[in-house]
């Protein structure tokens, strides 16, 4: 697969560009097939950047580290990374991993599937997956049949070729999603939407759960919204019904999980040199960069300028 830069002012975020004659927002290789044929992939030397759809590998050989949203990631045999999209990532060495690499756009899941897919497929879900061992070897063989289907190209009518690949997909995925066991759990409260997520507007979107239309309203505005009686004014509930929905869902405050929404979005920033703590300030709708710097420093117990600069040594 090519990437495309998308966006030089920040992190490069890379669009979904499969070789020619791909089709539908999916392609499925090997680790180190995509390893040997993409020297121009953002490993030589690594660097961080970011996607527009979905990256998922499965380790059968080797170990995997892999940095997502600035925290390093080890992937043993058996287990999965999935990488979201928007998130911040860096490649380590690839060259001793094995196995299985799908990569696909949200759109390519049905919106049915996509619902059964939430937990997994949202922002901030697990990055490795440990499923039960009684799932692994179907997951593995089902993850091995979709890469013989997708090399199928041109060997049946190219309908028929896409619809095979993506009940494949789905089935792997939806299989994945209910497997028992997870390696590498959610390190703060939910605070993105899920892929293929509706808007909050509308009938039927207001007879979904508070906390999953707070998440979906979250995504799209914490840059200009941060109190909690914003969002429950968008979404036309009260702060004691939004923040309760809350609590059910996460045990965590409304107002904690839009402040680790902006504190993600800021470490991502910060992550790339060509943001300042200024910049970053007026991103996310801070009033100034000193009310900016006491956020910051109050939640990761540093200030912008040391975190900078200790990302910037871990790229060295």
């Amino acid at each position: 697969m090519v990437a495309r830069r998308q966006s030089p002012a920040a992190v490069p975020l890379y669009g979904f560009q499969p070789p020619a004659g791909t089709a539908y927002g999916l392609e499925v290789t090997t680790v180190e097939d995509f390893y040997v044929q993409h020297d121009d992939w953002p490993w030589n030397p690594a660097r961080p950047g970011r996607a527009s759809f979905h990256h998922l590998i499965l380790v059968t050989d080797g170990v995997l580290r892999h940095d997502v949203d600035h925290v390093t990631r080890t992937v043993t045999p058996g287990q999965w990374l999935w990488v979201r999209p928007g998130h911040v990532q860096r490649w380590h060495d690839l060259s001793t991993v094995r196995g299985p690499f799908i990569l696909f756009e949200p759109e390519a899941l049905r919106p049915d599937t996509a619902r059964h897919l939430a937990h997994l497929t949202a922002h901030d879900a697990p990055a490795v997956l440990a499923p039960h061992p009684d799932d692994t070897p179907w997951l593995e063989q089902t993850a091995f049949q979709l890469l013989d289907e997708h090399r199928a190209l041109g060997r049946r009518p190219l309908a028929v070729y896409h619809a095979l690949r993506c009940a494949l997909l789905e089935a792997l995925l939806l299989r994945l999603a209910h497997s028992l066991g997870v390696a590498d759990p959610p390190v703060a409260p939910r605070t993105a939407s899920s892929a293929g997520g509706a808007g909050i507007t509308g009938d039927t979107s207001r007879r979904r759960p508070v906390y999953e239309r707070f998440l979906d309203s979250l995504e799209m505005h914490f840059r200009e919204l941060h109190r909690v009686d914003d969002f429950a004014r968008l979404l036309g509930c009260s702060v004691r019904t939004l923040s309760r929905a809350t609590r059910a869902a996460t045990g965590a405050e409304a107002r904690q999980v839009i402040d680790e929404r902006r504190l993600l979005e800021a470490r991502r920033l910060l992550g790339h040199s060509q943001w300042t703590a200024r910049a970053v300030a007026a991103h996310l709708g801070f009033t100034d960069t000193a009310n900016f710097g006491r956020f910051f420093r109050r939640h990761t117990g540093r200030t912008p300028a040391a975190y900078t600069s200790r990302q910037a040594d871990d790229d060295s």
